[in-house]
C-alpha cells in the first residue's frame, strides 16, 4: 500500500489549523465588531441634551403662552431630546434644530379658515436664550403669535441654515443683523395675516451669499420712493448668485425694473403675485430658462398675452390669474407639454379655448375661469388623463349640465378630483352622469340654474368632501343618503328649493362635517330632544328652516361654532342659559326674526380666531331687559326692534343697530372711546338730552340714525368733523336753531340728509348746494323761512338719472354687509327703502315758512323721482319747464300761493303716480294726458281750475276755450280765450249795436216817421196772411 508521506499529512492538518484559527479570529472581529456598532446605537440613542441647552429651553417657554399645550412634554424630567420639536446632534446631544412652527394653515381649514390654526398658535416672547443654542441649524416659529419686533439677537445664531419666522405675529423692523447669518440657505419672513412688517432697506441679503430660498412676501420696503423700492429688491436679490426660489408677494411693488445682467440665472420658482404691476412683464423673466414655476397673478398687466413665454419651455407652473390681459390664448401655450398647473382665471381674455387644449398631456390643474372665453373643446378636455382640478367657473357654457357632464366623460372622469363649474348658466337636470366621476372630491356647481332633485348617483361618490350646489332650482327632498358620505366636510345647498322634513338619519355618518349651509330652503329639522349629533360644526346657516317651536337643543353639543345662523327659523321660546356660554369663539350669530323671549345674558364672551371681529345679530325678537355687556372685539351689534330698556353703556363696536326699542336717557358723552364706528342706528327710542360733542370724534362714521327720540339742543359743532358720514337722519326730534353751513362745508360725502319734524329755522343755507353726491335732502315740517336756494341745481346725483340698483352698503362681519336703511315720506307715505336706496332720489321741503317763487334750476334735478314743496308760502308760477322732470313719480305743490295756469309740459310726466295741486290760485284747464286725469278731483281741490278730472268741463255754448298757455286743443282758429276780456267784448258789442239803432231814430224825426211808416206796414201784411 501506499501511504501519504507524514510532511505531506502534517502540512494538511496544519492548513486546518490554520484556517480553523483564521476563521476565530475573523468570528471574533465581526463579534466585536457587531457589539461595538450596538454599543454605538445604544449610546447614540440614549444621548443626553447639554443641561445648559435644557435650561436654556425651560427659559423660552416660560415666557410662551400655550394653548394647546403643544409643549406639555418640555419639563425639568427626562431627556430633552425627547421633548416635541427638538432634534439634537446624534453624538454631540446639541440640540441641532428647534421645530416650533404652526401645522395649521391659516387659510386651508374646510370649516372656518383659521380656526385650528389659531388654537394652535404660541404667543409669548422670544427670549435671548436661544442664543445658549449655539449649534442651531434649523429654527422654525411660523404661524405663531409673538407680536413685536423680530429679535435681532437672532442674527448671532451664526450657524442657522434655516430660518422660517413667517405669520409668526412679528411687527416693525426687520433687523439688519440678519445679514451676519452668512450660512442661511433657506429664510422666509411672508406675513400674510397683517401690514405692519416692514424693511428699511434690503441691503443686508448681500451677505447671505448661500441663500437658496427667499420669501418676504408682505413685507413692505418702506423710507424709499417708488422706483427705488422697484429697482432695490431686484439688485439685491439679483446679487444671490445661488438663489432657486424667490417669492415676493403682496409687495408693493410696480414696476418690473429692467436688468441688463441676470445672475440668478438658476432661478427655478419666481413669485410676484399681489403686486401692482401695470407695465409689461420685463423682459429678463423670459430669459430664466431654469424656471419651472411663474407666479404673476393679481396685477393689473394688460394687453397681449405675454409671448416671450414661449421661450420659458421648463415651466411646470404658471399663473397669470387676476390680470387685465384682454388677447386670446395663444395655441402655442398648448405646447408647453411640461405644464402641469396652469391659471388664467379673472381676466378678459377672449376667443376660444381650442382643440389644442389637449395637447397639455401633463396638465393636473387647469383654470380658465371668468374670462370672456367659449369652450369648444369640453371633449378634448375630456381626454387629459392626467388632469385632477377643472376650474371653468364664470365662463358662459349656456349648456345643459348633462351635455357637460357627457362631454368631460372620457379618461378625465376616473381620475377627475376637483370640478368647479360656478356661475356658468348650466341649465337642466342633473342626471346621474356624475356618477362616473368617481374619484370626485370637491364639486361646485353654485348659482345656475340646474332643475329638479339632487340626483342619487351622488351617493355613489364616497370620495366627497366639498359639495356646494347652492344658488339653483334644485327642488324635492333633502336625500337621506347624504347621512352616508363619510368623508364629507362642506355642504352648500343654500338658496334652492328644496322641503320636506330632515331627520338625524341624514346626518347618521356624517362624522366630519364642519360645514353646514343650507339656509334659504323649506326644510323643517325633526329631531328628538336628546339628539347627540355626530358632528361638530364650524359653520351653522340653517336660516329659513323651521327648527321651532322649541329652541333647537342639538345645539347645545356644538360647542366650537364659529358662524351661527338660525334666523327666521319659527322658534317660539327662551333661549336656555347653556346658550350664552356655548362658544367662546364664534364670530358671527344670528338669531334674528324670531320669537326668542327672555333676557340675554349679562355679558357675551367671544375670542374668534386671528383677531375677527364678531357680529351679533338679535333683532326683531322679543328680548327685553337691559343691554348686555360686550368685549372690546364685538365689531357689530343689531339688537333693534326688541324691548331692550335702559340706557345705553359704552360699547366698542363697528356697527351698533338699537332701533326700536325702550331706551331712555342721555346719549353718553364716551364716543372718543368707540373711535372705529361706522353705522349706527339708534332710532325710535326715547333718548333725550343733546347731542354729546364726544360724537365729533367718530371720523369713520359714514351712517348715523337718530330719529324719532326726544333729542334737543343745537348741533354740536364737533359733529361737522365724522366727515365720512354718508347718511344722517335726525329727524322727528327737537332739534333747534338754524341749519348749520358746515353740512355742506365739511359733510361733502353725505348722500342722505334727514332734519325732518324739528325745530330748525331761518333760511335754508346756500352751503347746502355744495352737496353733489345728495340723493335725498328731507327738510320738511320745521321753521324754515326765506326762499329756496337758487342753487339747487347743483345737486348733481339729483340731476342725473340713477341705474345702480348696488344697495349702500358697510361691512357687516365677515359673510355679510349691513345695507343701508332710510325712511323716506314719498306719495304722503312714509316708506322704508333699503336694497333698492341707490335709485331713490327725493327733494322734501314741505310744511315750513318758505316764501318767493320757485326756482327754475329745480327743474335741471331731471333724475328726480319725488318733489314735495307743499304748505310753505310759494308764489308765482309753476316752472314752465316742469316736464323735464321726466322720472318723477311724485310732484306736490299743495298750499301754497301758486298762480297762473298748469304748465302743458307737465303732461309729459309719464311716471307720475301722484301729484297734488290743491289749494293754490291755479286757473285754467287742466292739461290733458292719462296720467293727470286719472287722479282724484281732491288733487286739484282750492283752485280755479276746469277740465276733467274735475266736474267743469271748461265748455260754454259748446265751445271749450284753452286753460293752457298756449294753443288750445279746442280751438280750431288757435287764438287763447281770456274769459274777462270776452264779456267786457260781448258788453261793449251789445252797448255799440244798441246805440247804432237807436241813437238816430232818438235824435232823427225823419228817421223816426220813416221807421214806424215801415212797421205799420209790415203789420198789415201780416194781418193778411192770417186772415
Amino acid at each position: 500500500m501506499k501511504t501519504t508521506p507524514p510532511t505531506s499529512l502534517s502540512s494538511l492538518c496544519m492548513v486546518m489549523d490554520n484556517s480553523k484559527k483564521l476563521g476565530t479570529i475573523v468570528f471574533l472581529e465581526l463579534f466585536c465588531l457587531g457589539c461595538l456598532v450596538i454599543s454605538i446605537f445604544k449610546a447614540i440613542s440614549d444621548v443626553a441634551c447639554i443641561e445648559s441647552e435644557r435650561q436654556a429651553l425651560l427659559r423660552f417657554k416660560q415666557n410662551l403662552t400655550d394653548p394647546s399645550d403643544q409643549l406639555a412634554s418640555w419639563s425639568n424630567g427626562g431627556n430633552c431630546c425627547d421633548w416635541t420639536g427638538l432634534v439634537c446632534d446624534n453624538l454631540t446631544g446639541h440640540v441641532i434644530e428647534l421645530h416650533l412652527g404652526n401645522l395649521h394653515n391659516p387659510t386651508e381649514d374646510t370649516g372656518f379658515p383659521g380656526e385650528p390654526f389659531e388654537r394652535s398658535r404660541l404667543s409669548g416672547k422670544v427670549v435671548s436664550s436661544l442664543l445658549d443654542l449655539k449649534h442651531l441649524r434649523y429654527l422654525d416659529l411660523s404661524g405663531n403669535n409673538f407680536g413685536g419686533q423680530i429679535p435681532g439677537f437672532l442674527g448671532s445664531l451664526h450657524n442657522l441654515r434655516y430660518l422660517n419666522l413667517s405669520n409668526a405675529g412679528f411687527e416693525g423692523s426687520v433687523p439688519p443683523q440678519l445679514g451676519n447669518l452668512t450660512h442661511l440657505q433657506y429664510l422666509d419672513l411672508h406675513d400674510t395675516l397683517s401690514t405692519y412688517l416692514y424693511a428699511e432697506n434690503l441691503q443686508w441679503l448681500t451677505y447671505l451669499t448661500k441663500l437658496k430660498s427667499l420669501d418676504l412676501s408682505g413685507v413692505t420696503l418702506s423710507k424709499a420712493s417708488h422706483w427705488c423700492k422697484a429697482s432695490h429688491w431686484l439688485e439685491v436679490t439679483n446679487a444671490l448668485p445661488s438663489l432657486i426660489a424667490l417669492s415676493l408677494s403682496n409687495y408693493d411693488l410696480d414696476p418690473v425694473p429692467p436688468l441688463k445682467n441676470v445672475n440668478f440665472s438658476s432661478l427655478g420658482a419666481l413669485d410676484l403675485s399681489y403686486n401692482t404691476f401695470s407695465n409689461s412683464i420685463s423682459s429678463w423673466i423670459f430669459t430664466l430658462t431654469s424656471l419651472v414655476s411663474l407666479d404673476l397673478s393679481h396685477n393689473s398687466f394688460q394687453g397681449q398675452f405675454p409671448d416671450g413665454l414661449r421661450n420659458v419651455t421648463s415651466l411646470t407652473y404658471l399663473s397669470l390669474s387676476s390680470n387685465g390681459f384682454n388677447s386670446s390664448i395663444p395655441n402655442w401655450l398648448y405646447s408647453l407639454n411640461h405644464l402641469q398647473h396652469l391659471n388664467l382665471g379673472s381676466n378678459n381674455f377672449q376667443g376660444t379655448i381650442s382643440e389644442g387644449v389637449g395637447n397639455l398631456t401633463s396638465a393636473i390643474s387647469l383654470v380658465f375661469a371668468y374670462n370672456k372665453l367659449e369652450v369648444a373643446a369640453l371633449r378634448s378636455l375630456g381626454k387629459l388623463c392626467s388632469l385632477r382640478i377643472l376650474v371653468l367657473s364664470g365662463l358662459k357654457l349656456s349648456q345643459d349640465i348633462s351635455d357637460v357632464l357627457k362631454s368631460l366623460s372620457g379618461c378625465l372622469s376616473d381620475r377627475l378630483e376637483s370640478l368647479i363649474l360656478v356661475n356658468c348658466q348650466l341649465s337642466g337636470h342633473m342626471s346621474n352622469q356624475l356618477g362616473q366621476f368617481k374619484n370626485l372630491v370637491d364639486l361646485y356647481i353654485t348659482n345656475n340654474s340646474i332643475l329638479g332633485p339632487i340626483p342619487d348617483s351622488l351617493r355613489t361618490l364616497t370620495s366627497l368632501r366639498e359639495v356646494d350646489l347652492s344658488e339653483n332650482r334644485l327642488n324635492g327632498s333633502f336625500p337621506e343618503w347624504f347621512g352616508q358620505l363619510r368623508k364629507l366636510e362642506v355642504l352648500w345647498i343654500g338658496k334652492n328649493m328644496l322641503e320636506g322634513v330632515v331627520s338625524e338619519a341624514h346626518f347618521s355618518n356624517v362624522t366630519t362635517l364642519r360645514l353646514l349651509q343650507a339656509s334659504g330652503n323649506r326644510l323643517s329639522l325633526k329631531v328628538s330632544p336628546d339628539w347627540v349629533p355626530p358632528f361638530q360644526l364650524s359653520v351653522i346657516a340653517l336660516s329659513s328652516w323651521n327648527l321651532g317651536p322649541r329652541f333647537p337643543n342639538w345645539l347645545r353639543y356644538q360647542k366650537d361654532f364659529l358662524f351661527l345662523d338660525i334666523s327666521v327659523a319659527g322658534i317660539i321660546d327662551t333661549t336656555p342659559d347653556w346658550f350664552w356660554n356655548l362658544s367662546s369663539q364664534f364670530f358671527y350669530m344670528n338669531l334674528s326674526h324670531n320669537q326668542i323671549q327672555g333676557r340675554v345674558a349679562g355679558i357675551l364672551n367671544t375670542n374668534p380666531p386671528l383677531g375677527y371681529a364678531s357680529s351679533i345679530d338679535l333683532s326683531s325678537n322679543f328680548f327685553q331687559g337691559p343691554l348686555p355687556c360686550l368685549p372690546s372685539n364685538v365689531g357689530t351689534l343689531d339688537l333693534s326692534n326688541n324691548s331692550f330698556s335702559g340706557s345705553i353703556s359704552p360699547l366698542f363696536l363697528g356697527t351698533l343697530r338699537l332701533a326700536y326699542n325702550h331706551l331712555s336717557g342721555p346719549i353718553p358723552d364716551c364716543w372718543m372711546s368707540w373711535p372705529n364706528i361706522f353705522s349706527m342706528d339708534l332710532k325710535n327710542n326715547n333718548l333725550s338730552g343733546s347731542l354729546p360733542s364726544s360724537m365729533g370724534s367718530l371720523s369713520f362714521l359714514q351712517s348715523l340714525h337718530l330719529r324719532k327720540n326726544n333729542l334737543s339742543g343745537v348741533l354740536p359743532p364737533s359733529l361737522q368733523n365724522c366727515s365720512s358720514l354718508l347718511a344722517l337722519d335726525l329727524g322727528e326730534n327737537k332739534f333747534e336753531g338754524n341749519i348749520p353751513n358746515w353740512i355742506g362745508e365739511r359733510l361733502s360725502r353725505i348722500m342722505i340728509l334727514g332734519l325732518r319734524s324739528n325745530d330748525f329755522q331761518g333760511d335754508i343755507p346756500h352751503e347746502l348746494c355744495a352737496l353733489g353726491s345728495l340723493t335725498i335732502l328731507d327738510l320738511a315740517h320745521n321753521n324754515l323761512s326765506g326762499n329756496i336756494p337758487e342753487c339747487f341745481n347743483n345737486f348733481s346725483s339729483m340731476a342725473s338719472v340713477r341705474n345702480s340698483s348696488d344697495p349702500i352698503s358697510y361691512s357687516f362681519g365677515h359673510f355679510k354687509n349691513s345695507i343701508e336703511t332710510t325712511l323716506v315720506v314719498i306719495k304722503g307715505i312714509l316708506l322704508e327703502y333699503s336694497t333698492t336706496l341707490q335709485l331713490v332720489t327725493s327733494l322734501d321741503l314741505s310744511d315750513n315758512n318758505l316764501s318767493g317763487q320757485i326756482p327754475v334750476g329745480i327743474t335741471d334735478l331731471l333724475g328726480l323721482r319725488s318733489l314735495n314743496l307743499s304748505i310753505n308760502r310759494l308764489l308765482g308760477k309753476i316752472p314752465e319747464t316742469i316736464g323735464n322732470m321726466g322720472t318723477l313719480e311724485s310732484l306736490d305743490f299743495s298750499f301754497n300761493q301758486l298762480s297762473g295756469a298748469i304748465p302743458p309740459s307737465i303732461s309729459k310726466l309719464t311716471f307720475l303716480s301722484y301729484l297734488n295741486l290743491a289749494y293754490n290760485n291755479l286757473t285754467g284747464k287742466i292739461p290733458s294726458s292719462t296720467q293727470l286725469q286719472s287722479f282724484a278731483a281732491s288733487n286739484f281741490a282750492g283752485n280755479t281750475l276746469c277740465g276733467p278730472p274735475l266736474t267743469d268741463n271748461c265748455s260754454i255754448n259748446a265751445v271749450e276755450p284753452d286753460a293752457g298757455g298756449g294753443n288750445s286743443e279746442g280751438s280750431e282758429d288757435g287764438l287763447e280765450v281770456d274769459w274777462f276780456w270776452f264779456y267786457v267784448s260781448m258788453a261793449l258789442g251789445f252797448v255799440v249795436a244798441f246805440w247804432s239803432f237807436a241813437g238816430p231814430l232818438l235824435f232823427k224825426k225823419s228817421w223816426r216817421s220813416a221807421y214806424f211808416q215801415m212797421l205799420d206796414s209790415m203789420g198789415k201784411k201780416a194781418r193778411r196772411c192770417f186772415c
